[in-house]
């Protein structure tokens, strides 16, 4: 059963088409990953399901829903989180504090401030935050400043952020970009423990080692539209692929 749906999606910029009749179906609790050249039009797709862009024509739905003329936090109220290229954390807090901030929102975008309950909801919450940090390895680091922590760990970070909210489905815009092979690695774990929740999640990554590590299925993007869709072995012997993504080199 797909949980994500995009139909006919179409976005210019001007004379350049960054979109064309895009079509992708992902089906509920797998990986699926989208890869492409530089330019191909992967990130402006990533933007048309977060409401930061809107597509010319087309439709997004999730969970039967769609996403159109939604803004960017009533679709993460929806279910929806996104892990930027760039870890996006508050560098002056803790670890501890980055992940309570999150996980104090309600789904219907308010905050628990009702003081009589606030003593328990805090120590509710504290305890989830601990929880998730634990979960991504970075318990011990918990009252320590999130702009000391090392590109791997700020990515930890921002994935108990995004987790802490319950979401159903995780999209990932290069979620390794910047890493050591030894973070990249620790990164490919956290993700499968992730998907063993149940939880869908749609990557955009260039490392190819990270893609077939993780994807249950690859949609490859050319120019804006997708020129091919399989299980991993598929895309690897897809001339198609091979010559769009590498020249004609072999994945």
């Amino acid at each position: 059963m797909s949980i994500l749906s995009v139909q006919n999606v179409h976005k210019r910029f001007g004379g350049l088409r960054a979109l064309n009749e895009v079509n992708l179906e992902v089906e509920a609790g797998t990986v699926h990953a989208i890869i492409g050249p530089n330019g191909a039009g992967k990130s402006t797709l990533l933007n048309c399901f977060v409401g930061r862009l809107e597509p010319d024509t087309g439709t997004v739905t999730f969970d039967g829903k769609s996403l159109l003329g939604l803004k960017p936090h009533e679709i993460n109220q929806a279910g929806v989180s996104r892990v930027f290229q760039t870890p996006e954390i508050f560098g002056d807090l803790s670890l501890l504090e980055n992940v309570m901030i999150p996980a104090f929102a309600t789904r219907d975008g308010a905050f628990k401030m009702n003081a009589w309950r606030a003593v328990d909801s805090e120590n509710s919450l504290h305890d989830k935050a601990m929880g998730m940090l634990a979960d991504v390895g970075l318990a011990e680091k918990a009252g320590e400043i999130a702009s000391h922590l090392s590109r791997g760990d700020k990515r930890r970070l921002e994935l108990a952020m995004c987790l802490v909210q319950d979401p159903k489905l995780l999209l990932l815009d290069e979620p390794t970009a910047g890493m050591a092979r030894a973070d990249t690695n620790n990164t490919i774990d956290l993700m499968k423990r992730i998907a063993k929740r149940g939880i869908t999640m749609v990557v955009i990554e260039h490392d190819m080692h990270v893609v077939f590590s993780l994807a249950d299925r690859i949609s490859v993007l050319a120019q804006g539209t997708v020129i091919a869709e399989d299980l991993p072995d598929g895309i690897k012997g897809n001339p198609k692929v091979q010559e769009a993504y590498l020249g004609g080199a072999h994945l």
